[in-house]
């Protein structure tokens, strides 16, 4: 237990350190004009309570990746925690905070719009397919996850039938001002989602649980097939929204629209992903102390197809009981359909940024989420596996083109890079050297052979991306 106290206080502590820090590389001024009071239009640019737009921004982030990701991360061990701590500090609430400053000084524009702007226009074409692609994805995996939850714990309605409700609730969510359903419902959700961290955290602290903690010894892979699941990419990849997700900067620029003041940014873009990461943190120690250790999660695991839900669902019933259990997986459920809403939202918005076309007309914002659905709808017909795995690399993918979108942002206000280089350098080798080994894309059997090809790759871009010529600013 260790290891994970460590972790936690560290994430923790964070908030207040490293996050303080980054408000003085952001130069963050109060006083600076925010889109919600100069763009004000009733139904995406609205100011909001600073505590209301952080629970949203939360519950946009989280859906079931810090915790169905956080459950299959741990079946890589104790590691798992390290990614989760250090990446969620240094690269996930970094990526959050300093992209959601950037999307405020830049009208709360869709984050293809801003990649355009710091990266050129190709980049912009590049990024406007990526986040539709991405968007999509999590709308359609967001809908199926929860209904899939739902439908066990009420039977009484099949699990089409939660997806047609899902659905409908999607499309009037996408298309409603965003302070009259969800920001009004969100309470709700928030309560559940920390009813189940809290009383997971309880469990763990007082219940008859042991989490293993990082050793030499413990410092392997418990994959079952270690040569096609390797720590490196594999568990960067898995363990996605607990630590960075470039999800995250495209739901930014709708609490970007609703912010009062610069100031809020830590709490709201930081704080956020530092929570995150906590939820993961709770579940993947859960996860390996609830099933006796790595070992005993990756059997149980392969015993129930490798379902994630199945072991959040036998989690929660078990330590929380009937009730407790009920209301726990509500938090989960909550946690997907508050993320797979905004996804839909945002995706409208994206369409709308580039076409140019005024949102205060209700039939325009019907136009553009009507072949949205459309299409997600059809989406819901393809594999399940399939549509995960395409998921988590695009939205690992998409993190980054932000991350590099950053430290060209950074660079060009004079600012101190290394908060965001580094951690670029090593998302684009993560995502290179993913498509080298993993068997859904090129499937390389000699590991050797492909982290050096994704080295070259990664030094390549890397190199290209920093030798652009960036006009300089003396102030932020």
């Amino acid at each position: 237990m260790i290891t994970f106290l460590i972790c936690l206080a560290l994430l923790v502590a964070a908030y207040f350190g490293y996050g303080a820090y980054l408000d003085k590389v952001c130069k963050i001024d109060s006083q600076a004009a925010v889109p919600s009071a100069t763009l004000y239009d009733g139904v995406d640019y609205i100011p909001m309570p600073r505590w209301r737009t952080f629970l949203i921004q939360l519950l946009n982030i989280a859906g079931i990746g810090p915790i169905f990701g956080a459950v299959m991360g741990a079946c890589f061990g104790p590691v798992v925690f390290l990614w989760i701590t250090f990446g969620g500090i240094f690269v996930g609430a970094m990526h959050d905070y300093i992209s959601g400053i950037i999307l405020l000084r830049n009208d709360g524009l869709s984050l293809p719009e801003i990649v355009g702007r710091y990266l050129g226009g190709g980049m912009r074409q590049f990024m406007r397919a990526l986040s539709l692609v991405l968007l999509i994805l999590v709308g359609v995996v967001f809908m199926r996850s929860p209904a899939s939850i739902l439908s066990g714990m009420v039977t009484a309605i099949p699990y089409w039938g939660w997806i047609a409700i899902i659905l409908v609730y999607y499309f009037i969510a996408t298309m409603l001002p965003i302070d009259k359903l969800i920001g009004k419902i969100y309470p709700l959700f928030g309560a559940a989602l920390i009813f189940m961290s809290v009383s997971l955290a309880i469990i763990l602290f007082r219940g008859d649980y042991t989490i293993p903690n990082l050793t030499l010894e413990t410092l392997r892979n418990y994959q079952p097939n270690t040569e096609s699941m390797p720590i490196i990419p594999t568990l960067f990849i898995t363990v996605a929204c607990g630590a960075i997700s470039g999800f995250h900067a495209t739901q930014s620029p709708l609490m970007a629209r609703c912010m009062n003041n610069e100031r809020e940014g830590r709490m709201i873009f930081y704080g956020s992903m530092i929570t995150e990461s906590i939820i993961a943190l709770i579940w993947a120690a859960i996860g390996m102390a609830f099933f006796h250790g790595p070992d005993g999660l990756v059997a149980a695991l392969a015993q129930h197809g490798n379902e994630a839900a199945w072991a959040v669902g036998e989690i929660s019933n078990t330590t929380l009981g009937a009730v407790g259990g009920a209301i726990a997986l509500f938090g989960v459920v909550s946690a997907a359909i508050t993320s797979g809403d905004t996804a839909f939202r945002s995706a409208r918005l994206i369409v709308a940024d580039v076409l140019k076309v005024e949102q205060r007309s209700l039939i325009k914002r019907f136009a553009i989420a009507l072949p949205l659905f459309a299409i997600g709808i059809v989406l819901l017909f393809v594999d399940f596996d399939v549509v995960w795995r395409y998921f988590a690399w695009t939205n690992q993918t998409m993190s980054v083109v932000t991350l590099w979108v950053i430290v060209v942002y950074l660079k060009q206000h004079q600012r101190n890079i290394w908060v965001a280089l580094p951690p670029a350098i090593l998302m684009t080798y993560i995502c290179t050297s993913f498509i080298f080994i993993s068997g859904q894309f090129i499937g390389m059997a000699n590991h050797t052979l492909a982290y050096i090809l994704a080295g070259a790759v990664t030094i390549a871009l890397s190199a290209a991306i920093w030798l652009t010529k960036v006009k300089t600013i003396k102030t932020l």
